[in-house]
């Protein structure tokens, strides 16, 4: 028989148990370090028994505070989704301003490099910071055309341009010079004059500094949210 807690998220159950001592910690503070254990080794290093130790508690007082690992990263992708600043009002600008929460989006996702694998074993979170994210979006998207269902497509698309690039860049994107070069190469032969005609109008690459990449981001996100509900 399945666990019954599998039919919920963390977010539906109490915060602890109703049993046992008095709680000597609370989620936000098994979050913080369970997100410093991340961000120091990466995602597989998180185990209930890593975060136990590093909280100098054994693992069966954490089991208080969540059933397992999957709340544990439950949580933590929340708290990463709760470092983007939604106080600013929507300026009536929305391509403007989902812009600009898709490249904080995307500084979150570089500044904690296992996000990204997270994302890849269980999906977005669907924690109140999430939650707070999507309205707000909704929200700067109220200027906008196109139906409730259009602009949720559009908002999963732009979740997913944001791990695609900050895969990218976590990766130094682009190709390496070998391949580019052997790709000028052969445009140069002739035999690809569609190819050959793209790249001399693509003009450069953009540079490694991380302005140059934010602003071509920038760019392709405002160009397919045009395409997508303008």
């Amino acid at each position: 028989m399945s666990d019954p807690k599998s039919r919920h998220t963390v977010w539906s159950r109490p915060e602890r148990g109703a049993r046992g001592p008095a709680p000597e910690r609370d989620r936000r503070q098994i979050t913080a370090a369970a997100l410093a254990l991340a961000d120091a080794e990466g995602l597989a290093a998180v185990s209930m028994r890593a975060l136990a130790q590093s909280l100098g508690t054994g693992p069966a007082s954490l089991y208080r505070y969540v059933a397992g690992r999957h709340d544990l990263l439950e949580l933590m992708a929340d708290a990463v989704v709760g470092e983007i600043d939604l106080t600013t009002a929507p300026s009536g600008d929305w391509i403007g301003d989902l812009v600009g929460l898709a490249l904080q989006s995307k500084a979150a996702c570089t500044r904690h490099p296992w996000l990204l694998d997270l994302y890849a074993q269980q999906g977005s979170p669907v924690g109140p910071q999430a939650i707070d994210y999507l309205d707000h979006c909704l929200a700067v998207m109220a200027p906008a055309p196109g139906s409730g269902r259009q602009k949720l497509e559009a908002i999963g698309i732009l979740g997913g341009l944001v791990t695609l690039f900050a895969r990218q860049e976590l990766s130094a994107a682009g190709p390496p010079p070998a391949q580019a070069a052997h790709l000028a190469a052969v445009a140069a032969e002739g035999r690809h004059p569609h190819l050959s005609a793209a790249l001399a109008d693509a003009g450069p690459a953009p540079s490694d500094d991380p302005a140059d990449g934010d602003a071509v981001f920038a760019r392709l996100v405002g160009r397919v949210l045009t395409g997508l509900l303008a």
